[in-house]
């Protein structure tokens, strides 16, 4: 950005300019060369700036489904946003991999050839650390992956990978499949170093914790639908109205989604004092009795009325009646 004068520098410049110590020509040409850019003849551009912009437009609605879904898998608020959406050589983006690495190597079906995704080491341990019913904590130090970490972090990529679909499919009907993972960049040469890839990076932010998701896409892949990725070609597309397949999609989505269910036994009040001498073995009388129904909670929502019992040597609850309220809650 241009440095803004002060009313004195402005003075001191038109001065400068009616004794004729500046040359308004020279001021000029200086400008114009600044606007004059290098082109490398050997490595030309492949990508127009539009398909760049429809690139990044595809994956900033990858990146709102990857949050809900990552939301309710690791149940804890994940935000992912698309930072970047450049074109560079595959040597440049294999040279800037960290190792140990966590690398995605993806067949992008029906489209001939594959994309690698890269997971920052440290976002990696926060999923696995969620995953293993963790608080998803950072770590400082980043040690080798093992076997099992990998197992972990490849079910899931599986489940990440069928999200392209869903962004893709007003250019392309895609079957994505994950090929195989690799922790070291130098195994993960999926096309030569210096053809052209497009890279997209996400910010993914987990709790406190905050790391990069890239996405590499070599040219020679998408280049049989390079047509398709244009801002007109896009939005001509766009479907104006939901479709019944698009609810079923969602209703199939929101029917594997896990809800807590809380059985209440009961509740009742003591004082500050009492609770501060409370010690192993006290009894706390509830304000239920023993023939009262128990509420049953959806989430934080009382929804049902329960009896409590036993199912295979399991504490359990029988829903002997629906709460109204709960009831009219959905409604609203």
């Amino acid at each position: 950005m241009s440095d803004i004068l002060s009313q004195n520098e402005i003075d001191s410049l038109l001065k400068a300019l009616d004794d004729g110590e500046v040359d308004v020509d020279e001021i000029q040409d200086s400008e114009e060369e600044k606007k004059i850019k290098t082109y490398d003849f050997k490595s030309p551009k492949k990508l127009a700036k539009d398909q760049l912009r429809t690139l990044q437009i595809i994956h900033d609605n990858f990146a709102r489904v990857l949050s809900t879904f990552l939301s309710g898998y690791l149940r804890s608020f994940v935000k992912a946003d698309v930072l970047n959406v450049e074109e560079l050589s595959y040597y440049e983006f294999n040279n800037s991999i960290v190792n140990p690495a966590v690398l995605s190597i993806v067949d992008f079906n029906p489209l001939s050839g594959q994309i690698v995704t890269d997971i920052s080491p440290s976002l990696a341990y926060t999923l696995i650390d969620r995953i293993l019913g963790g608080k998803g904590k950072k770590y400082d130090e980043e040690p080798n992956f093992t076997e099992i970490e990998i197992s972990l972090i490849k079910k899931l990529m599986k489940q990440i990978i069928e999200l392209f679909i869903a962004p893709w499919e007003n250019v392309i009907e895609l079957d994505p499949k994950l090929d195989k993972m690799e922790t070291n960049s130098q195994f993960a040469q999926i096309v030569s170093p210096n053809d052209t890839v497009a890279l997209i990076t996400l910010s993914l932010k987990i709790g406190e914790v905050e790391g990069m998701f890239n996405i590499c896409i070599p040219h020679i892949v998408i280049e049989p639908i390079i047509d398709k990725l244009s801002t007109k070609f896009w939005f001509s597309t766009v479907s104006k109205t939901t479709t019944k397949s698009d609810k079923k999609a969602i209703e199939k989505r929101v029917k594997k989604s896990d809800v807590e269910i809380l059985a209440q036994l009961g509740h009742t009040y003591i004082t500050v004092g009492d609770f501060l001498e409370l010690q192993e073995g006290d009894v706390i009388g509830l304000d239920n009795s023993t023939k009262d129904e128990l509420e049953i909670y959806v989430g934080n929502s009382h929804k049902y009325y329960g009896i409590p019992g036993t199912t295979k040597n399991k504490m359990s609850a029988k829903i002997t009646r629906i709460d109204k309220k709960g009831e009219d809650q959905d409604d609203e």
